[in-house]
Order: C-alpha cells, then sequence, then structure tokens
C-alpha cells in the first residue's frame, strides 16, 4: 500500500474520531419532547445507559420459550393430575445446583448474629428439622448429629427444610446480594459489627428510603431541586430482582432441556428424563453403564454393590454429583425432590393460564402512611394471631390489598388479594367477582370447603407443590412431568430447594430479540 492511500486512511479515521467525540458531548434526547436527559437545566430527568441484567450469584440463564407440560409417560399411579398442555414460560434465572448445607448454615450464622441475642425465635423458626432423618425400624442417628453440621456433608443438598423456610431464606438471599452489589459498587460500607435487630440491609427498605447504613458515596443527582448526590434506586439498574423459588412450570422446563434438542423450533428428540434417551444409565464410551442421577433402583438397593456402586451415593450425593443438563444445572433428576412456589390443586394443569402458569397468587401492598409514604419498617419480630412470625426488625411492612383500601372495584384483571382458589371448582372460586365480601349462602355452607385438609381432601391452601425424583425414589418420579405435594409447614429427608430470579429485559441477553432490527 503506498503512502499516499495510507494518509487518506489516517485522515478518514482521524476524521471519524472527531464526528464521535463531538456526538459524545451531546446528551441523548426524548424522542416525545425533544428535551435533553441527564441535564439539570431541563429539569434533570434521568436516562441511564443500561447493557445487561447482571446474572446473580450460583444462578444461569435459563432461556424461555413454550414446552408440553405434565406426563410424557403413562401415569402408572393413577392420579391423572398431570395432563399435558402447552404452556410459555418468559426467561428467567435458576440456580446451578440445589441449595447446600454450606449455604443454609450461612443463613443461620447470620439470624444468629444480628437477631440472635433479641430474638432468639427467628433463628429456631429457621433451623432445618434434623430429626426428619429418624427411622422406628432404621438406625439413621449419625445422619440427625452430622448432615447438617459437618463438612463432611458441607456441599451435600440442606434437607429437613419446609416450603416457608425455603422461601425464607430467598428472601433473605436477595437482600444479601443486593447489599454485596452496593458494597461493591462503592456506594455503602460492610458494617457486620452493628448489624443488629432493625439495624439490616433489607433491599425494599432501601428503595424507600427507610434504611441508610453505613454511606461511603452517594450518586450524583443532577434534579436542579435536589441537594447533588442521592441513592441508588430501581431507575440505576444497579440492583437485583428477588431470589425465589421458582414455579412449577419453570422448575419443569429446566429440568427438561429442550433447548439440547431443538433447531429452528423443531424437537430432534422426545425426553423422558434431563437428559437424552429413555434410560437412566450413561451411553458415552467414556462413562457408559454409569447412573445418570441418584436414585433407588429397587427394593433395598441404594447404591449397587460393593465395587461397582451404581449411583455411588448411599442417601444425596454432592450437588454437581453426576452430569448437568443441557442449560448446565445439575441434579435436576434425583438427589433430593424441590420445593416449587405453587400451590397444589390436581386439575392445575388444566385450570392455570398458559402463559407464566402459576396458581398461589396473594396480591399485596407496602403499608402506607397518613402521607402515602411506606411505613417504617419494622423494629420488632411481626406475629399473626396464631403466633407465627410474619415479618422480620428492618423489613417493611406489608398487607394484602383490599377493595375499598385499593380501588379494586374497577379492575378487570383482579378484585380480590387471595387468588389461590380461583377457578379451582369449589363455591367461593365460582362467585363473581363483584360479590366479593358478602357471605355465602348458610345452606351451601359444606360446599365451600371442597379443599379443607382432613375433611373432604388431602389438599388445602397450604399444600405445596414439589418436583423431581429423589434418593429414595425410584426412576419413575425422575420424570420432570411428575407432581407431588406436602403441606408447607412439613419437611423430610428427601425434599430440598433451589432458588430461581427473574429476567428483565431480553429474553435472549445481550440486548437480542425477535422481529427486525433496523
Amino acid at each position: 500500500m503506498n503512502m499516499k492511500k495510507i494518509r487518506k486512511i489516517s485522515n478518514y479515521l482521524a476524521l471519524v474520531a472527531f464526528v464521535m467525540v463531538l456526538a459524545s458531548c451531546s446528551r441523548e434526547k426524548s424522542s416525545s419532547t425533544g428535551w435533553e436527559f441527564n441535564n439539570p437545566d431541563n429539569g434533570g430527568y434521568e436516562k441511564l445507559p443500561y447493557i445487561e441484567q447482571e446474572t446473580g450469584p450460583g444462578l444461569i440463564l435459563i432461556e424461555g420459550g413454550s414446552f408440553t407440560m405434565g406426563r410424557t409417560e403413562q401415569d402408572v399411579m393413577g392420579d391423572h393430575n398431570s395432563n399435558p398442555r402447552k404452556v410459555t414460560v418468559s426467561s428467567y434465572y435458576l440456580d446451578e445446583t440445589e441449595v447446600t448445607n454450606s449455604m443454609f448454615r450461612e443463613y443461620l450464622y447470620w439470624l444468629r448474629n444480628v437477631y440472635g441475642t433479641d430474638y432468639p425465635e427467628v433463628l429456631r423458626k429457621a433451623l432445618p428439622d434434623t430429626l426428619v432423618w429418624r427411622d422406628r425400624l432404621g438406625y439413621n442417628e449419625p445422619y440427625v448429629e452430622y448432615y447438617l453440621r459437618h463438612p463432611a456433608y458441607n456441599d451435600y443438598p440442606v434437607v429437613g427444610v419446609n416450603w416457608l423456610q425455603a422461601a425464607d431464606f430467598c428472601s433473605w438471599r436477595t437482600d444479601r446480594v443486593n447489599e454485596m452489589i452496593l458494597v461493591r459498587e462503592g456506594i455503602l460500607q460492610w458494617d457486620p459489627a452493628n448489624w443488629s435487630n432493625q439495624n439490616n440491609f433489607n433491599t425494599d427498605a432501601y428503595l424507600v428510603g427507610q434504611y441508610e447504613g453505613t454511606v461511603q458515596k452517594l450518586l450524583p443527582d443532577v434534579n436542579p431541586k435536589g441537594s447533588g448526590e442521592r441513592k441508588a434506586r430501581m431507575e440505576d439498574g444497579i440492583l437485583l430482582p428477588r431470589y425465589r423459588l421458582p414455579t412449577e412450570a419453570e422448575w419443569e422446563y429446566a429440568a427438561l432441556a429442550l433447548i439440547g434438542n431443538t433447531t429452528d423450533e423443531n424437537i430432534s428428540e422426545r425426553k423422558l428424563y434431563p437428559w437424552n434417551g429413555h434410560y437412566v444409565r450413561n451411553d458415552q464410551e467414556a462413562n457408559i453403564g454409569r447412573m445418570m442421577a441418584n436414585f433407588k433402583r429397587g427394593r433395598g438397593d441404594n447404591m449397587g454393590v460393593s465395587g461397582g456402586l451404581n449411583d455411588n451415593a448411599d442417601i444425596t450425593a454432592p450437588v454437581l454429583a453426576y452430569w448437568p443438563n443441557d442449560y448446565g444445572i445439575y441434579n435436576m433428576a434425583g438427589n433430593v425432590s424441590e420445593w416449587v412456589m405453587d400451590v397444589y390443586r390436581p386439575l392445575s394443569p388444566e385450570d392455570k393460564s398458559d402463559f407464566r402458569a402459576f396458581r398461589g397468587n396473594v396480591f399485596k401492598t407496602k403499608v402506607l402512611d397518613d402521607e402515602l409514604r411506606p411505613d417504617a419498617k419494622l423494629e420488632e419480630v411481626q406475629k399473626d394471631s396464631s403466633g407465627n412470625i410474619t415479618g422480620l426488625p428492618g423489613q417493611l411492612k406489608f398487607r394484602n390489598v383490599e377493595v375499598e383500601k385499593d380501588n379494586l372495584a374497577d379492575r378487570r384483571n383482579y378484585r380480590r388479594s387471595d387468588n389461590i382458589n380461583f377457578l379451582d371448582g369449589d363455591i367461593n372460586s365460582q362467585v363473581r367477582d363483584e360479590w366479593v365480601g358478602v357471605e355465602a349462602d348458610p345452606e351451601k355452607a359444606e360446599s365451600n370447603f371442597m379443599y379443607e385438609y382432613g375433611i373432604s381432601s388431602m389438599v388445602d391452601d397450604k399444600a405445596r407443590v414439589y418436583k423431581g425424583g429423589s434418593w429414595k425414589d425410584r426412576a419413575y418420579w425422575m420424570v420432570p412431568g411428575t407432581r407431588r405435594f406436602l403441606d408447607q409447614k412439613q419437611a423430610t429427608n428427601w425434599l430440598g430447594f433451589r432458588c430461581a430470579m427473574d429476567r428483565v429485559g431480553s429474553p435472549v441477553g445481550l440486548g437480542g430479540g425477535g422481529g427486525k432490527s433496523k
């Protein structure tokens, strides 16, 4: 290349760089008003750059889509509660593994440090039930003493945790991760010596100005009426959505991992388990014949024969044991069954929406003071009429939405707080929304309790779904479409959980999306 061409290219690049500098000096303008964003002379409305949702610790992005939810083989139990139905699941995040003993002990350690002195009942409420290991005709006492605490079981899934305890862990994890992000961004400082009772970080309390913490720096505020500095807020995109239990649809979708069998919307091979094929042994040459999951092969056979253990686990196994599915998620079959968020109903597959299917909604709102600002955060443990803990010091108060207080009379999408029973077949679910609050006909009183545990059904509003097989189950239960239920206050030695998180923005990441692009 001659010098003339080189000089011409250099001049062109210099011109491009100059134009880019000029462009960077001008602010983005509103397409509706023409006013500049982030300009105090225009009022200071901020529109901040945002690239992508950060992936929280332990999570993997599950790209959503449609799939056939429900049984994929014969219903040998005769329950008829998993009728196949096509639904769509939005993209979301799911834990790579089950929550481990080490993770849960970290949670207990934090509760002891913050609430242990003044509110020991908070710690007691969170403790897993280690007595679930006891067997009247078996010697399991070592697990009672060692399974949760001994370092040999650090990376094994936590068990003995009921649904309420699992949900509380997810809430705690939300606050600790968001607190870590604010510290990492230089907004807050760690101050563990002063964490006590109501003086602890809570995401909701921070966002409404009820928690200050130890401030390292504030963010610049371009509002001309402000002080020039402000706290982080939701619009900054710094804080993450809540950790929570996955819905039944989300759990089943992630377990099947059809992304590994799909090309241009064509599913090349039907899956029975989270891996390809209709068998439970590995067919790859390097690991041929090895069990793909931790389950019970038959009566009296938890792990095989000495010298050739078929799954190398008598009870649970480490959470990274075996092979991940095509999403990179471990143990979605076997090891432990897992709690999901849904309330159980036999006909849920037919009743629930075909988009983000879920039963269990109880709509709540923040408690407001007279100035329509969120009331002060809790300073003491809050309990219901039965003595159950419903709120911890440092958290905001929430209440169920009400028809009059929250102007629900004119709403079209919902008119009550508790929608657990909606369209489940009992009399109350058939009452028109505008009749909510009117007493039912006394002559029909016996029909109002289709799901009253121990009287007319084994199911009530406290019955929660759990999914997947465990170390104690036969292979039948490892099919993702199977579903069982248990009271939310009960725990077992074969039932654990993992957390999920909502995905905001693009379902595929990095600003991708369907349709035409400019």
